[in-house]
């Protein structure tokens, strides 16, 4: 379904009142990639919209953090009964949407699972990840483009979840090769949106930090971590995965875990 601009996956219960989570994808994802969490969280109606510039949500900009939180709060209005906040699960730049729309909009947000989440970086890392994103947009086939994610933190993913990936994902260039369905300029914003200065969840909300382990630079930086232990100590809790980036993916249970949790409090 379409709801002002974004193209939304729901997974779980028809019921509206079912208990409702919020999954938000990172950087040239997509909604459809949280159906195997929905799966691992029985009873919970998971709403899973694509991004601006992501999918088959609207590509006209801006991209901003706020205009991508704008956007989801939008989304969650018209699906969601009035006066029932969720949890919100998000990975990567999904979660500096999160945070933003727990600050824009804390009647939405019971509480947060951030996975690796991509904030406040340094501005040449996130200058040199821009540049070989837009220099290496497309590709001739299919194989290319598995290969391609092999490389960039989905080695030990799963065949099935690429062949996924592939089916829901991937488009025709035109021209006889193929490209993620994904604005490249959108790409090249949140690139700049994740060098601003992080922002620590709001006060009082519980919230879940998952850090992989194995990306190195890492995406989350430990002045980030600082400062939670600091400033939310009473509300942030930082787990660690021995994992490359796509947590979702290679830590299901942990994330259905702590959603549960959460969802259940």
């Amino acid at each position: 379904m379409t709801t002002t601009g974004l193209h939304t996956h729901v997974f779980g219960p028809d019921d509206p009142g079912a208990p409702a989570v919020l999954a938000l994808h990172g950087l040239t994802g997509h909604g459809a990639r949280w159906r195997r969490l929905a799966d691992d969280l029985p009873g919970v109606r998971v709403v899973a919209p694509d991004l601006l510039g992501h999918g088959h949500s609207s590509w006209e900009p801006p991209w901003g953090i706020a205009e991508h939180a704008a956007a989801v709060a939008h989304t969650v209005d018209a699906l969601v009964p009035a006066d029932r906040p969720m949890v919100v699960v998000a990975h990567s730049f999904g979660s500096a949407v999160a945070i933003a729309l727990a600050h824009t909009r804390p009647d939405l947000v019971a509480g947060l699972v951030v996975l690796d989440p991509a904030q406040g970086l340094p501005p040449a890392q996130a200058r040199s990840y821009a540049e070989a994103t837009l220099a290496h947009w497309g590709y001739p086939d299919a194989d290319a483009a598995v290969a391609a994610k092999r490389a960039e933190g989905w080695y030990d993913v799963s065949t099935a979840i690429l062949d996924d990936e592939l089916e829901q994902h991937l488009m025709s260039d035109g021209v006889g090769g193929v490209l993620w369905r994904v604005s490249p300029p959108a790409t090249a914003t949140a690139w700049s949106e994740m060098a601003r200065p992080f922002r620590l969840p709001p006060r009082g909300v519980r919230t879940h930090v998952v850090v992989a382990d194995r990306v190195d630079p890492p995406f989350v930086r430990p002045e980030f971590l600082a400062a939670c232990a600091v400033e939310r100590s009473e509300t942030v809790t930082v787990h660690h995965v021995d994992t490359e980036h796509m947590i979702p993916f290679l830590a299901p249970e942990l994330c259905a875990r702590l959603v549960r949790e959460l969802v259940d409090a």
